[in-house]
């Protein structure tokens, strides 16, 4: 026993006040946290940090390649592709720093065995991309809620109160237009009652992946009204445009899918690399010498 007591204080700086390697005779480790929460927010920070600066440079350089003329600047496709590397690329450099930080800053253990250091190691990496994830997604989604909030609401009402009256009556406009349809519509020179209520009734009709044949049969009302057309050529042009929206619908369902699966890649990437970071970070830590 006493040769294990002057094992520990014979390292350097064993017995400086406040050093790593002071000992405390009768202390038990399960007394000291296993994670160092302080290199672990400061690691999260710094992720974010780097994760916003990284998105905002992505962005400028993505505006930067697309022009509204045609033949000109960068594809569609390719606009894609690079916005997912650079997704992944901003979850690897990000979270790898974010961990590096949480093992390097950490308190060290020196009576632990490695392979405990180890894996306390790449948990406080992987505190520190969750930390990181959860802050940046808070500060996007408020970003995002102010700016829509600040746009979409009408000046009368904000706040949850306005969030769901706008919701209950976008929900039942299309209920409401069914209550006073009439077999004869008519038609003014603008023309913007009957627009909306074309709009919801497709948006209606793709929310429960079809038109019924009522609905049909009042929209190629409209249209004939309209445009003048025939009732078999209005109805040809209101399945045209069924068809047509079921297609553009199916096409931003697809890539919705891809995002989330490329979102997945990224983050399930940024998690190992800070993990990965933390163990390099830690190692560098518990090697550094007092002089």
């Amino acid at each position: 026993m006493e040769q294990n007591i002057r094992a520990v204080t014979d390292r350097p700086g064993a017995d400086r006040p406040g050093s790593d390697f002071s000992y405390e005779r009768g202390k038990s480790e399960a007394h000291s946290s296993g994670v160092s929460w302080a290199a672990v927010i400061g690691g999260a920070f710094t992720g974010a940090a780097l994760s916003l600066i990284l998105l905002s440079l992505g962005t400028g350089l993505g505006l930067s390649s697309v022009s509204p003329w045609s033949n000109t600047g960068a594809s569609a496709q390719t606009i894609g592709r690079g916005a997912i590397a650079w997704l992944i690329f901003t979850q690897i450099v990000a979270s790898a720093m974010a961990g590096y930080l949480a093992g390097r800053l950490r308190t060290k253990w020196a009576t632990i065995h490695t392979d405990e250091v180890y894996f306390r190691d790449t948990a406080n990496g992987f505190f520190a991309w969750a930390v990181g994830i959860v802050m940046t997604a808070a500060f996007l989604a408020s970003a995002a809620a102010s700016i829509i909030g600040g746009t979409a609401q009408p000046p009368v009402l904000s706040g949850t109160a306005a969030a769901g009256k706008t919701v209950q009556a976008d929900a039942n406009d299309y209920f409401v237009d069914t209550l006073f349809r009439s077999d004869h519509p008519v038609v003014g020179n603008s023309d913007v009652v009957g627009r909306e209520e074309a709009g919801r009734i497709l948006a209606h009709g793709l929310k429960q992946n079809d038109v019924s044949a009522a609905d049909k049969n009042y929209l190629a009302q409209l249209v004939a009204a309209r445009t003048g057309l025939s009732k078999p050529e209005a109805e040809q042009r209101v399945n045209e445009v069924i068809t047509d929206a079921r297609q553009s619908a199916d096409v931003a369902r697809k890539a919705l899918a891809h995002l989330s699966l490329w979102m997945f890649i990224a983050l399930l990437s940024g998690a190992f690399c800070a993990s990965y970071a933390a163990t390099i970070g830690g190692r560098q830590r518990d090697r550094v010498k007092y002089v």
